[in-house]
């Protein structure tokens, strides 16, 4: 009997629905040949759906989420709807489908590939090897703590969000970054301010706790600032770096450019249970949507987390994989990562190289 599985896609703003276009053609591509089927539930989302709904993240749209194996999303956002209140900006929304699905481990893996080496702003030496995880807890923090909000006093205005977490938060963070590490090189750094911020501190004193259970694995701490400056500087010392949300979301970025492009890594959001959300960490790119300009490659890169992960198809996400790899190692690059001596693709066409790499 054939598996069949729900996705749903989210296409959302931007370059959104020309990546997505690319992934999903990849992904029926990859099911043929490996003998399963997906069944795609497309739903609006981010700016798309505040024009269709004027929300950013309706009901509907959750619980169709909520009732998938596994959730594409490609990218939110625009500075159109920067004048709107907070709360019904897209950026909401992916709060809210976060913590509607309980998804509060991020995983943000930085792979250098061999024919990408030289797109890098940094030297062959520093960055060839890299192979490093960033797990990044997505659901507590500053994003989300109260009380937060502005208050108007003698006349002035202050604005204040609280950095908070509990030490559950914290274990079960703490827990899946230990795992990961004894699945990989058996070494985990923890990223915190414990020098000046007592919830830092707490977050030191909760991973100290849980490597009890994880006694295998080589503990490490670091300052967020120096865990900044040593991932330009040595980022090959790192393989699993855990951090709580407002790092995460900085140094996976800084990360980002170790591998020459932020339009080349994917993430994957996962929860205790339920499905998981797969997402290309780059943003919704306005100034270039809709002219064929977009790289796809993260994009298809977050739909392979998603085979492996959220489906258990290693053999299939391993071809997507590779795809990318013979389609870059052949010199076809979209703008953001061309060099000399490559062929410079637009969006579609790269699409079209990847499943010739995919069906050879």
């Amino acid at each position: 009997m054939t598996s069949s599985y729900r996705i749903t896609l989210l296409p959302g703003d931007g370059i959104g629905p020309e990546i997505t276009a690319v992934a999903r053609q990849l992904l029926d591509a990859v099911s043929r040949r490996h003998g399963f089927s997906l069944v795609y539930d497309e739903q609006p989302m981010g700016g798309a759906a505040i024009d269709a709904t004027g929300e950013p993240l309706p009901a509907s749209t959750l619980e169709a989420c909520r009732a998938a194996d596994a959730v594409l999303l490609a990218a939110i956002g625009s500075p159109q709807y920067d004048s709107l209140p907070r709360q019904q900006r897209p950026e909401s929304g992916l709060l809210g489908l976060r913590a509607g699905l309980g998804l509060f481990a991020n995983l943000r893996p930085v792979k250098i590939i061999p024919a990408l080496v030289e797109a890098s702003s940094l030297k062959r030496e520093v960055i060839e090897g890299v192979d490093l995880l960033v797990v990044r807890e997505l659901t507590g923090g500053v994003y989300f703590g109260t009380p937060k909000g502005r208050v108007e006093a003698d006349g002035h205005v202050r604005a204040f969000n609280t950095m908070a977490y509990s030490d559950f938060e914290i274990d079960r963070i703490a827990r899946v970054g230990f795992q990961l590490a004894g699945e990989r090189s058996g070494r985990l750094c923890s990223v915190d301010k414990a020098n000046v911020l007592d919830v830092s501190q707490l977050w030191r004193d909760r991973v100290e706790a849980i490597h009890a259970e994880f006694p295998a694995v080589e503990l490490s701490h670091m300052y967020v600032d120096n865990a900044a400056m040593q991932l330009v500087r040595a980022p090959r010392q790192f393989d699993v770096l855990l951090t709580s949300n407002l790092f995460g979301d900085i140094l996976s970025d800084e990360a980002a450019m170790l591998s020459g492009s932020i339009g080349m890594l994917p993430s994957a959001s996962l929860g205790e249970s339920g499905p998981g959300l797969f997402e290309p960490i780059h943003g919704s790119a306005p100034d270039i949507a809709g002219q064929d300009r977009a790289n796809p490659m993260a994009m298809v890169l977050s739909a392979a987390m998603l085979l492996r992960i959220g489906l258990k198809q290693e053999a299939a996400a391993a071809d997507l994989e590779l795809a990318v790899e013979r389609t870059l190692a052949a010199g076809f690059r979209t703008g953001d990562l061309m060099a000399e001596g490559c062929t410079q693709l637009g969006c579609r066409a790269m699409g079209e190289q990847l499943l010739a790499a995919l069906e050879a």
